[in-house]
């Protein structure tokens, strides 16, 4: 597949709440979204299989977002992958690749989307998948860290995965 071609797409809907810390499911104009509070750890995950067209190279994760309340400073975000490996992989308990880190700034007006790509190298930061290997992708608002300045909830309405 070439590069920049968009191999999977989630929604809000397609979300899976964790355990515990999930952002929760919210609606703006009847639109759904994954909320995300401020001054918390809180995230969701997405399931999937890498399509087979997939060629082996670097992944490229966006974040369509928007703030809820703020207009400015900072949310943190935080995406890692999770290998399910036929034969190997027990899924009995976490096994997340080190989380990639995004700061981007809020948009300056309420209601406003943000794309907020996140840069993946093949191997170790994606967990090392292969093409048609199922995995989980975690989505995090880490808003405990010293890089969320953001106040209010961000909310996520789509998340795109490219090869790049």
């Amino acid at each position: 597949m070439a590069s920049g071609s968009t191999l999977l797409t989630f929604l809000a809907q397609d979300g899976q709440p964790t355990s515990s810390g999930a952002a929760t499911i919210d609606t703006v104009n009847s639109q759904l979204v994954d909320s995300f509070p401020a001054g918390a750890v809180s995230d969701i995950t997405f399931e999937g299989v890498l399509p087979r067209n997939y060629s082996g190279g670097g992944l490229t994760v966006t974040l369509w977002w928007m703030a809820a309340s703020a207009t400015a400073n900072t949310p943190q975000w935080e995406v890692s992958f999770e290998r399910h490996q036929a034969g190997t992989s027990n899924l009995a308990s976490d096994n997340y690749a080190a989380a990639q880190v995004a700061n981007p700034t809020a948009p300056g007006t309420f209601g406003i989307i943000s794309a907020t790509a996140i840069p993946f190298t093949n191997g170790a930061q994606m967990a090392s998948i292969a093409a048609g290997e199922s995995f989980r992708m975690r989505v995090r608002r880490n808003g405990t860290a010293g890089g969320d300045t953001m106040t209010g909830a961000a909310q996520l309405l789509a998340v795109e995965i490219r090869e790049t």
